[in-house]
């Protein structure tokens, strides 16, 4: 049996063939077969607490206390995070917080606003 590829815009793997084309159920996606085979391997595909797809540059709110590292103070529920950026690695998410500096986030303690 033929293994079936991710969803290219969600990353879903529940992935059906319908005909000659494939169709993602959670977003309704369709493409063909053989474009499946030339899809970018290297896009990075990151989601929120909410399975929300992340992109470089999308404002996320955190939704749970985190404590800093090297510092007293903890960033709070509700703190809008603007321009992240993804990375590759466990902290997936790249940014500048106003009074805190540059940081990496882990995207299952974030939503995106």
């Amino acid at each position: 049996m033929m293994e079936l590829p991710n969803c290219p815009k969600c990353g879903s793997p529940y992935t059906y063939e319908d005909g000659s084309m494939l169709v993602c159920p959670e977003c309704a996606y369709e493409w063909s077969a053989d474009a499946a085979e030339e899809t970018n391997a290297d896009q990075l595909i990151v989601k929120d607490a909410n399975g929300n797809l992340l992109q470089d540059g999308d404002t996320v709110t955190v939704i749970k206390d985190l404590k800093v590292k090297g510092s007293s103070s903890a960033l709070k529920v509700g703190t809008k995070v603007k321009g992240i950026r993804l990375v590759e690695g466990d902290h997936n998410i790249d940014c500048k917080i106003d009074g805190f500096g540059a940081m990496k986030l882990k995207s299952e303690f974030v939503k995106k606003a």
